[in-house]
């Protein structure tokens, strides 16, 4: 700068300084907008050497850019001096209002200090107000404070350190005013400079963040669509619960729908009626499932559905991401293989594990002679069996029975030394919904309906096998159960117990029923069977046994066998089959 008497300022210096102005406020960088600070101080302000000095994040300062000597900016440039050192140069020397002024009589104290600085050489001071080539001036810069604030300075962004006045003297109170004033604006720039690094960050991170979640969403956009196995999204909560927003193409395949139909439906409107509860739980709690879902043309596949609850972190479940394969193929051989387990592999007739397992289904442990009371078939059935402490159930033997003082009852344990009630027979809280089998009475047909089991023998069948083979046997075999299966009831049971052996358990017959039936069966087994074109015919020995509760299945299947070999007995030789 010019040696100007203030307040009379050269035209020129004012629009130098507006330029340089203009250029710190304009730089496209933080980094150039450091560097025309730097610049500024030494082509607007007059001085030989300026250096910025930037406050870190972590407190110390780093000389950020330097004009005037190439020399000193290769030594300096970037080199970072402690926060500690520079408040105590900021606290030494004068204060010349916002300045900072250390005189070289007082400098010589920072020499060793960890600022980065440069030294010059030149004539010692002729003059009181000459510049000393020791002399330091430091132009603090602070953040904008804010209005109404209770400090008139903000936060310290950096400082400005220059050195050697053109001019050979230490600034008037013109220059002083300018350089704090240029300190004021350069802080201004250097913020807003920050500010515009840290947005252009921002819009690069964000960017990149959209582009991720745009190439995340055609990733999930093509895994969904062209995923081998069904998927849908589905709205969660709300009235529109489980409708199907969207799907993809296998789903559309696998159900034979059209995508624009899918949308019309919800889940609960495609699954079966009995996998409705299993839905619902699935869809609420999320996880895998096997239910039933129906097809266009109304058939219903077995699929597994797996449920993902996607959710937003700030509004909760958002929707269902579902996932649907068929297993259509694996549940039939499920079911294959279950058939297999249960039934007879020549016959295809239940075998004799399945034929137990039905027979005890409609047993149960109490005798048929235990039968209670209607007072007691109703505290059954409510599960109300405990022993009245007034002794008026006489179905129960109860010991005296302890009271304890706040008048509850508190009856011995099974060993007598703690309280419990004697507890009643399990098999009565079950009744409520148990039909009991009975047997009828005596050997005349009483009105008694019951379960009738028939233990059928052939007659005439180990002559089959050894005159003419085990393939001929077997046919005999199937064809036998062909027709007991052609002549009993839908809902009776024929089954092959093993061998020669088959069993019949039919519902609901008299004594004269189950009898009439067991005539009706030996008469389909008695016509001539055709293997290999022969004629061969087997006789049946029928006997009827009756299920009733407190009987086990072995039980029941041993007395009708006992019954069938006292009908074969009773029968002459000849007579037991009919050729």
């Amino acid at each position: 700068m010019e040696t100007d008497q203030e307040p009379y300022v050269r035209l020129a210096t004012l629009r130098q300084l507006h330029q340089v102005m203009a250029d710190m406020n304009t730089a496209r960088s933080l980094a150039d907008t450091l560097q025309t600070v730097a610049d500024g101080v030494v082509n607007g302000l007059g001085y030989e050497l300026a250096c910025v000095n930037l406050v870190r994040p972590d407190g110390d300062l780093v000389v950020a850019a330097l004009a005037g000597n190439s020399a000193a900016e290769a030594l300096i440039t970037g080199r970072v001096g402690s926060r500690d050192s520079w408040e105590r140069r900021l606290a030494m020397g004068e204060a010349w209002g916002e300045l900072v002024f250390i005189p070289h009589t007082e400098g010589w104290v920072l020499d060793d200090d960890d600022v980065p600085q440069w030294y010059t050489d030149g004539p010692a001071p002729r003059f009181e107000d000459e510049w000393h080539p020791s002399d330091r001036l430091f132009a603090p810069m602070f953040t904008p404070s804010v209005p109404g604030g209770s400090s008139s300075c903000g936060e310290l962004i950096g400082v400005l350190s220059v050195d050697r006045p053109r001019n050979g003297r230490r600034p008037g109170a013109w220059g002083k005013e300018a350089l704090q004033m240029y300190a004021f604006q350069a802080a201004i720039a250097i913020s807003n400079a920050r500010l515009r690094a840290n947005m252009q960050r921002a819009l690069v991170r964000l960017e990149r963040e959209q582009q991720a979640l745009r190439a995340s969403e055609e990733s999930f956009r093509q895994a969904f669509e062209y995923a081998p196995s069904g998927m849908a999204i589905a709205e969660m909560g709300g009235d529109q619960h489980g409708r199907i927003l969207r799907t993809n193409d296998a789903l559309c395949r696998l159900l034979g729908r059209p995508a624009s139909a899918m949308r019309r439906y919800a889940f609960s409107d495609l699954v079966h009626p009995e996998d409705i509860g299993t839905l619902l739980r699935t869809s609420a709690e999320g996880g895998r499932t096997e239910l039933r879902l129906c097809r266009r043309d109304g058939s219903y596949l077995w699929v597994s559905l797996r449920n993902s609850v996607v959710a937003d972190a700030a509004d909760g479940p958002r929707f269902l991401l579902t996932h649907v394969e068929d297993i259509e193929e694996r549940k039939r051989r499920e079911l294959q293989l279950a058939h297999r387990a249960s039934h007879d592999s020549l016959t295809g007739l239940p075998n004799s594990a399945e034929l137990r397992s039905r027979l005890s289904a409609r047993l149960c442990p109490r005798p048929q002679s235990a039968e209670p009371g209607l007072v007691e078939s109703v505290d059954a059935a409510y599960g109300n069996t405990q022993p009245d402490p007034y002794g008026r159930n006489d179905q129960y033997t109860a010991t005296a029975t302890p009271v304890a003082a706040d008048g509850t009852l508190q009856p011995y344990d099974a060993n007598g030394h703690a309280f419990a009630f004697r507890a009643a027979p399990d098999v009565y809280g079950a009744y409520d919904h148990h039909v009991h089998a009975v047997a009828p009475e005596g050997e005349k047909d009483d009105g008694t309906k019951g379960l009738a089991v028939l233990f059928c023998d052939l007659d005439g069948f180990k002559s089959i096998n050894d005159r003419f083979g085990h393939n001929a046997g077997d046919a005999v075999l199937i064809e036998v159960a062909r027709r007991l299966g052609r002549a009993v009831r839908d809902g009776d049971t024929v089954a092959r117990l093993g061998g020669d052996e088959f069993v019949v358990l039919a519902d609901g017959l008299g004594r004269a029923d189950a009898q009439d039936l067991a005539v009706r069966l030996r008469n389909e087994i008695i016509q001539p069977i055709r293997v290999d074109g022969r004629a061969m015919r087997v006789g049946g020995s029928f006997g009827i046994g009756w299920a009733q509760c407190g009987m086990t299945a072995d039980e029941v299947l041993k007395s009708a066998d006992e019954r069938m070999y006292v009908e074969k007995r009773s029968r002459p030789k000849q007579h037991r089959r009919a050729g």
